[in-house]
């Protein structure tokens, strides 16, 4: 079992409605953060989301779905639709998406203090509720560790420049930061991913990690800079497949201790051999999840095989 931290996952839930050609819809329960909050419970970690879920049937096969892997599901008891995204694949399995979306997400009490704090996407850009989750990132981060993912939905993020500050301002309240090459291919362009990871991790954050796609990953901490290859396979899709990395990494630096109350200066003290380790993990998670259709991160077995296959 992974070193407890109590994962809070703050973020959206969306259906994910998938259209191919000649083929009825599928629909796949989705949102970044929601994914995250189902990998870390499928690699055994109890989990809380603090989301909003319609009283609709896309809403109820959310729910289901996220309680089935373990997950406490809080809602602050909005009665919107349940949001959705239409989800176009092209000839290689990837991804792009046209959403109605609605986020009011308003403060919720919580039952229990989290060891750890992770949001991103949809949730905390688009008002008002991303001031709620900002406020409660701000308010947990002196007893838990904080990670954070834009995953970036140019449609929703408004207005470049804004974006960018809302963003940048995450980043500064993160220990750990992931995004794509994508990600910031649209916040900063013309700027290499590497340039943005360096001054990224000076803002704060302990660990900023980098997806590249089929090219794998690298990450930035004090100490340096470490990479993973993308393990061979063969892709299905490609939704989900950053939230797998990014529950991977979690999880991973869980179980070396590194998050969590008091964790903070570990992290921040954290070495390449460790920094690797994690990456191994992520890429592994990734590549599971690539594999089938829809957001559907490993469990803690499939991991490990995984793990040994790469």
């Amino acid at each position: 079992m992974p070193d407890r931290c109590d994962p809070l996952v703050i973020g959206e839930c969306v259906a994910d409605i998938v259209r191919l050609p000649e083929e009825p819809d599928r629909v796949h329960p989705g949102g970044s953060p929601a994914n995250v909050a189902y990998g870390l419970a499928r690699l055994g970690h109890d989990t809380t989301l603090l989301t909003q879920l319609g009283p609709d049937a896309h809403g109820r096969l959310i729910r289901d779905h996220l309680t089935a892997a373990g997950v406490e599901v809080r809602t602050d008891d909005a009665v919107g639709p349940t949001p959705s995204a239409a989800v176009t694949l092209d000839d290689h399995g990837h991804a792009t998406y046209a959403f109605e979306v609605g986020w009011t997400l308003c403060p919720v009490a919580l039952d229990r203090t989290p060891g750890h704090v992770h949001t991103g996407s949809i949730a905390a850009v688009v008002e008002p509720g991303a001031a709620t989750v900002l406020a409660a990132v701000e308010s947990l981060r002196a007893g838990a560790t904080v990670s954070y993912d834009p995953n970036v939905r140019p449609e929703l993020m408004g207005e470049r420049a804004r974006a960018v500050v809302r963003v940048e301002r995450c980043v500064a309240l993160s220990d750990v930061v992931k995004a794509s090459d994508e990600d910031l291919r649209w916040l900063y362009p013309g700027e290499r991913p590497e340039r943005v990871a360096e001054r990224w991790l000076a803002a704060g954050p302990a660990l900023v990690l980098v997806t590249r796609g089929g090219a794998g990953a690298f990450a930035l901490f004090a100490d340096g800079r470490a990479v993973a290859a993308a393990p061979p396979v063969d892709v299905v899709d490609t939704v989900g497949a950053g939230d797998a990395f990014m529950s991977g990494t979690l999880h991973a630096l869980a179980a070396h201790g590194l998050l969590g109350p008091g964790a903070r200066g570990r992290l921040h003290a954290v070495d390449r051999g460790t920094v690797t380790d994690v990456l191994r993990h992520a890429v592994a998670s990734a590549a599971v999840t690539v594999s089938r259709a829809g957001a559907s991160p490993p469990g803690a077995d499939e991991l490990r095989e995984a793990l040994v296959n790469t």
